[in-house]
């Protein structure tokens, strides 16, 4: 496995009325991340926030290309951005032990903080299709050109990790300076990683590593 530090690019916040900041995903435009009580979403050229939603918001947090899913307890919520209204739930398969959420080849993936699994879930009934064992707790998790990444956050210590999705088995690893927690985890699509910064209440932009 590959081992090196993570090059944090940018930091974005503290924002206003935020004192923790869990799940994060990007729809193509803005990051959006939950706090709690409401999902936020920031531009993240100014780093301005734009957008607020008032909804239960406790972990992760993810996007199909035209929906937000949402982590709240023990269940997660289907929601229109355009309008906020919540439009669906699942049970969420920790039963409130569910840390990230990721969207991907039609499923969500859901992190299992405590056990240190990812599940894949059936986003219309909840179903849990298989699971993936990691050997740390599992807080974000992202795909990105088909290559499965989870943080880990135990402690004081962090990590962004490329796993194989078949196995559990740790590709690559980046680690985070000490301190520099990752609760939630998703990819711009490019060079870029978002990660949740729990209760420092910020978004820590890293530099993603590319394979030829």
């Amino acid at each position: 496995m590959k081992k090196k530090p993570a090059e944090i690019v940018r930091e974005y916040g503290p924002f206003a009325g935020v004192d923790k900041v869990a799940g994060v995903t990007y729809d193509g435009a803005q990051v959006w991340f939950a706090s709690g009580d409401k999902l936020n979403a920031f531009d993240p050229a100014s780093g301005h926030t734009v957008r607020s939603i008032d909804v239960a918001a406790h972990a992760g947090t993810a996007f199909d290309g035209q929906h937000l899913f949402q982590i709240a307890e023990d269940r997660i919520q289907k929601i229109d951005p355009a309008t906020g209204r919540v439009l669906g739930t699942i049970p969420a398969p920790a039963g409130g032990g569910d840390s990230g959420l990721a969207w991907a080849e039609g499923s969500l993936w859901v992190g299992h903080y405590r056990e240190r699994k990812i599940h894949q879930v059936d986003p219309e009934t909840g179903a849990v299709l298989r699971s993936i064992e990691s050997n740390r707790f599992v807080t974000g998790v992202s795909w990105v050109d088909g290559e499965l990444w989870h943080a880990t956050w135990e402690g004081d210590e962090s990590e962004l990790r490329r796993i194989d999705p078949r196995t559990g088995e740790v590709l690559e690893a980046l680690e985070m300076p000490a301190g520099a927690n990752v609760s939630g985890l998703e990819s711009d699509g490019a060079d870029r990683f978002y990660c949740g910064g729990g209760n420092c209440g910020k978004v820590r932009a890293v530099r993603r590593p590319r394979h030829v």
